[in-house]
């Protein structure tokens, strides 16, 4: 019988997400599901750490996600004072199911420019085929509540 217990432990205090990323090109490009015209960004205001996790879905050739970068910048157009606040430097996550991994903390982010408040990730495939699965985490809430991550369905 499953627990009736509606305590929340790591959802209350995580805000996690994952999305479609479909590049559709090899160039840099923030979390995506077309291309870089959709972005997905996370605010950083109310939150102490970030964290971006991508995992190649599909390679369509021999190199896959080829560098994983954690951008900020001022707007969550994700246009103004863009700056790299971590980068993977060179990896082969060249298989499906590969991952890659990095994280930041809001004073890092806050160190490059004290008007940077929106994150996400930035990835560089090898291919135009390539996509990937990404998941964003936001941890240590200003103030934990329930739900924090939620169910998200369309």
């Amino acid at each position: 019988m499953a627990s009736a217990v509606t305590t929340q432990k790591l959802f209350g205090r995580n805000s996690i997400t994952m999305y479609d990323h479909d590049p559709g090109g090899t160039s840099a490009t923030i979390c995506s599901p077309d291309g870089g015209t959709t972005k997905r960004v996370a605010d950083l205001t109310n939150y102490e750490n970030f964290a971006a996790i991508a995992m190649t879905s599909v390679s369509a050739s021999s190199s896959g996600i080829t560098k994983l970068e954690i951008v900020a910048a001022d707007d969550s157009a994700m246009s103004t004072n863009l700056t790299v606040v971590k980068d993977s430097g060179t990896v082969e996550a060249d298989a499906v199911g590969d991952i890659v991994v990095a994280e930041c903390t809001a004073a890092e982010v806050r160190s490059l420019g004290t008007s940077l408040r929106y994150v996400a990730a930035r990835l560089t495939c090898s291919n135009s085929g390539d996509e990937a699965v990404v998941t964003y985490l936001l941890a240590n809430p200003r103030f934990a509540y329930q739900d924090l991550t939620a169910n998200q369905i369309s």
